[in-house]
């Protein structure tokens, strides 16, 4: 990895309260060499946009399982938009059907995981979207 150090937020909007996910992939990242700031539950898009503006980010990452994501997202990346923060690219984990991810990589979103996909395989794709070779080594697969 370089010597740059990535900053990564992990978001879980909505009502959605089920966040191992989320703090299983914001750990992966971390033991990756990222830093990974996880925002916690409950978070409505103004205050995922804000704290990634906020933390000066480089990437987001959104973890729904609410259904929500048709919604939600595009709301994120319109708030990060009109902050001055729509280079921020966005990736998203979580039960999204197969029309929506074509919906949802059609506007923007860098990239999407369901349930099933290894932790290495994230910190990959990671790494691709931050064009820095991440280090995979101990990540479980």
């Amino acid at each position: 990895m370089s010597e740059i150090r990535h900053r990564i937020l992990i978001g879980k909007p909505g009502l959605d309260g089920h966040d191992r996910g989320a703090k299983v992939v914001a750990r992966a990242l971390r033991d990756a060499g990222y830093e990974v700031i996880y925002t916690g539950l409950h978070q409505t898009p103004e205050m995922i946009a804000k704290a990634a503006i906020q933390e000066d980010v480089d990437l987001v990452g959104i973890s729904i399982l609410s259904g929500a994501h048709n919604h939600l997202v595009p709301e994120i990346q319109r708030l990060l938009s009109e902050g001055g923060a729509g280079d921020i690219a966005i990736f998203v984990g979580g039960i999204i059907p197969e029309d929506d991810i074509i919906t949802l990589k059609a506007a923007g979103v860098a990239e999407i995981f369901t349930p099933g996909t290894s932790m290495a395989d994230i910190v990959e794709a990671v790494g691709g979207i931050l064009e820095d070779g991440p280090d995979t080594t101990g990540i479980p697969v």
